[in-house]
């Protein structure tokens, strides 16, 4: 087994083996590869697994994700390709994730760092070998768009936003709840035609399909509270400033550890990025304000809002629907994702 696999803790591997009783052979040697290895010393939480602010019980990498993703494809296609393509869609994950997609000005979309993939894939001698060794062709795995199982548009279920859901949950963001109800959502979910005819995770019980949605509205709505949006603008203005001060580079993003950037900030030469930075690590309040504050780290910010509203079996019918159109309680949860607002400013006390 992969030394991924050998290293990892018991909550982590039975959360994998709910995902796909199955671990493929052919995916431990591309987990292992030095470039998907990189994906281990990120966080999927953005920077607030270093903060006081956040309620994340455990950290979760990067490379967890995109291990779990890809067993989740495995799980329901047993197609190699689309399983590689779930394995590699976050490769080019820069140090704090959709952080720099702030830095970037990419805030309601949070795509700006993948158009690094392929060129990640092509620069890794190990993972071109392994694709030669398979009969497989970079552009078959380079961009997991183009399986509609592995990724598609909002509000739809993919394997993607399956898997951060249950995971962010399960405490990767917030503990709420556990593995046995991760296993009961899960074990429901089949693949199913959409209104385009084309294949798409859905649910066979509306009940839990009910317990799935609530849930994510919880999550929805945490990925974009004023906590997070200001810590991840923070954390983007940050870097922004060591990169322009040359204490720190854009490539260095994509080659350091979050730990070793971590430690570029708090030991730069300019104490106001390090002071400030450590400020931002102790504080537990988050400030609001109709009106901008003076003289405080005072932002306004609009950001993706991610939401899903999965189809679900009617009747035992082989008919498809989405559930805010057969449930009133699914439909008050979705809706209360679309509708959530934050007060117009928030601000850290220095």
């Amino acid at each position: 087994m992969a030394k991924y696999f050998q290293n990892i803790n018991e909550d982590l591997m039975e959360y994998f083996r709910i995902l796909s009783p199955e671990i493929p052979s052919f995916l431990e040697e591309y987990i292992d590869t030095p470039v998907m290895q990189k994906q281990a010393e990120i966080s999927v939480s953005c920077g607030m697994y270093y903060s006081k602010l956040s309620d994340i019980k455990f950290f979760y990498s990067s490379l967890d994700h995109s291990v779990a993703v890809a067993l989740v494809i495995w799980n329901f296609t047993h197609d190699k390709k689309q399983t590689l393509s779930g394995l590699f869609h976050d490769i080019s994950t820069p140090v704090f994730k959709h952080c720099i997609d702030f830095l970037n000005g990419d805030y309601e979309k949070q795509e700006s760092t993948e158009e690094l993939t392929t060129s990640k894939i092509k620069n890794s001698k190990e993972i071109m070998k392994l694709l030669k060794r398979d009969n497989i062709k970079l552009e078959e795995v380079s961009d997991y768009h183009i399986y509609p199982i592995a990724d598609n548009d909002t509000p739809k279920l993919s394997a993607d936003r399956l898997e951060y859901t249950l995971s962010n949950g399960l405490g990767a963001k917030k503990e709420l709840w556990n593995l046995d109800e991760v296993k009961e959502i899960y074990q429901n979910i089949e693949i199913q035609k959409n209104e385009e005819n084309l294949d798409e995770l859905g649910f066979k019980d509306i009940k839990i399909t009910e317990k799935f949605v609530h849930i994510m509205s919880k999550l929805s709505n945490l990925y974009i509270d004023n906590k997070t949006k200001l810590s991840m603008q923070f954390l983007a203005d940050t870097i922004k400033q060591m990169n322009d001060e040359k204490f720190i580079s854009k490539n260095d993003l994509y080659e350091f550890s979050e730990k070793e950037v971590i430690e570029k900030i708090k030991n730069c030469s300019d104490k106001n990025i390090a002071e400030k930075f450590k400020k931002w690590q102790k504080t537990t309040i988050v400030h609001e304000s109709e009106n901008f504050v003076n003289n405080k780290y005072c932002k306004s910010i609009n950001a993706k809002i991610r939401y899903i509203n999965p189809l679900v079996e009617i009747n035992s019918s082989n008919k498809y629907i989405r559930i805010n159109k057969v449930s009133e309680k699914a439909k008050k949860d979705i809706e209360n994702c679309l509708n959530y607002k934050t007060i117009k400013y928030a601000y850290f006390d220095f």
